[in-house]
């Protein structure tokens, strides 16, 4: 295992991970004013009626699928599925939200480089994160047919347990995708650094989703006349 690896899979995601986490808590304590989506419909809402729901909702299920399907022990789900069936679900499942995440993505930022109003509010950093975003969507696609080639599941439990090594601090964690193909390197790489970048972007709004909204009490804010 030569060391550019071991840098990049074993010490690289743990800069990436202290960044989010101080960077983010810095921003949240010194900068409050720039905590916010930075929406541009009022400018233009041409293309969101359709792009950014297909973006956002894969996005959530493409996150959430990870989170879940990276840091849960084999030994959890074992005795109810097979690694080789969940990998079929997570293929089918992810292929899904990918494509949707894609087809939204790309739409939203071929409006932010084209329309001239979103163009001109929009900032260097706005253009990067989401063509970074779309990038790594498009790797995570491209990594299908690489896992259509072993459905024993056994890759997917090597990345696994990579994250999960990674996540619970323990050693060797770039041991565990030596051998792998190289799109698996690319996506883990692109999508430790959309983590490293995330506290100098828009996306810290995803830190106040407002889920209290979902349980708060229905609200009058105007009365018919």
């Amino acid at each position: 295992m030569s060391y550019l690896h071991t840098l990049l899979f074993g010490l690289y995601p743990y800069l990436a991970g202290s960044v989010f986490l101080i960077g983010s808590l810095m921003r949240f304590d010194h900068g409050q004013y720039t905590w916010k989506t930075g929406s541009s419909q009022m400018l233009s809402s041409k293309r969101m009626r359709w792009a950014s729901p297909l973006f956002h909702v894969g996005i959530l299920v493409i996150f959430f699928g990870h989170l879940v399907g990276l840091l849960t022990p084999h030994w959890m789900y074992e005795p109810f599925i097979s690694a080789g069936n969940k990998q079929v679900m997570a293929i089918l499942v992810g292929g899904i939200a990918g494509v949707m995440c894609l087809v939204g993505g790309t739409m939203l930022l071929i409006r932010r480089l084209t329309d001239p109003r979103v163009k001109a509010t929009s900032s260097t950093m706005d253009n990067l994160i989401l063509l970074l975003l779309v990038l790594q969507v498009a790797l995570g696609l491209l990594t299908i047919p690489a896992a259509m080639q072993h459905l024993d599941g056994g890759v997917m439990v090597r990345l696994a347990q990579w994250a999960q090594a990674i996540v619970f601090f323990k050693g060797n964690a770039a041991a565990h995708l030596v051998g792998l193909s190289w799109i698996y390197h690319v996506h883990i790489f692109i999508g430790l650094t959309i983590v490293l970048i995330f506290p100098f972007t828009r996306l810290v709004h995803a830190w106040s989703a407002p889920l209290g909204y979902l349980g708060r009490r229905y609200q009058i804010v105007r009365r018919r006349a």
